[in-house]
């Protein structure tokens, strides 16, 4: 199966990222995306674009040459409570909202710090995809995280960015994240990470994971455009009718 919706991309706003939206939106149509989202760091990350940035994405357009856009944020989570750097009235602008660990704000500290940081994320309803979360600096107690997002319908995303140029290690934890999900009834999601244009849409190891547990395809957000932003709108996110030609 082509997976044809990638909920994971960074843009020359996060400036250790190489590539604008003109760029994914060329490689979209060369691949056949259908729907991607621009997730942007949150402002607390050192260079990463203004809050500003985000609330300015009102003015993108929706759909662009039948490629649906999603505006979104990969928020940083700032602490034990599982704050995250974006707030208020402006989530509700937002699509998606993806949150992460990033070194540069959340300092790597125990598993049950992880763990019950996650926990808190999952649970104040401000968040939609939790980024990476098998990342081996922090390591979580897998099945307590899979519970508590398969309880608030938070997808836990398989990172396939993780695999390759960063968080080396994580085939293991990433794997047993699918396998937990999968138990716990929840859902799943892969995201590129994509930091150029042109690994938009790869999921080449993340997608080993996912036939390594037998993971249901009708529980991973990727398998369609649709199976997204059904989501999405359960998840509170309006205007999505906006994307109706997508599905």
């Amino acid at each position: 199966m082509k997976f044809l919706v990638d909920t994971h991309a960074h843009t020359i706003a996060s400036t250790h990222a190489y590539s604008t939206l003109h760029d994914y939106l060329n490689v979209a149509k060369e691949k056949g995306i259908k729907l991607f989202a621009i997730t942007d760091h949150g402002p607390d990350m050192a260079d990463a674009p203004h809050f500003w940035h985000f609330v300015n994405m009102r003015v993108l357009p929706r759909i662009v040459d039948g490629v649906g856009v999603l505006r979104g944020i990969e928020a940083n989570i700032k602490n034990l409570q599982g704050e995250i750097d974006f707030f208020g009235d402006y989530l509700q602008q937002l699509d998606i909202v993806l949150a992460g660990f990033h070194e540069p704000v959340f300092p790597p500290s125990t598993a049950e710090n992880h763990t019950q940081a996650l926990i808190n994320c999952i649970e104040s309803g401000k968040v939609d995809i939790i980024s990476h979360p098998g990342n081996p600096a922090y390591p979580i107690d897998i099945e307590r995280v899979a519970q508590a997002a398969a309880k608030h319908n938070v997808a836990l995303e398989i990172n396939n960015s993780s695999f390759l140029t960063s968080r080396k290690g994580s085939e293991k934890s990433c794997t047993a994240i699918a396998q937990a999900v999968k138990e716990a009834g929840g859902l799943l999601v892969m995201g590129s990470d994509s930091h150029v244009a042109f690994s938009l849409g790869d999921f080449d190891k993340a997608e080993e994971v996912i036939e390594a547990v037998q993971f249901p395809i009708e529980r991973l957000l990727n398998r369609s455009p649709e199976a997204l932003l059904c989501f999405l709108s359960a998840r509170g996110h309006d205007s999505l009718d906006e994307y109706a030609e997508l599905v």
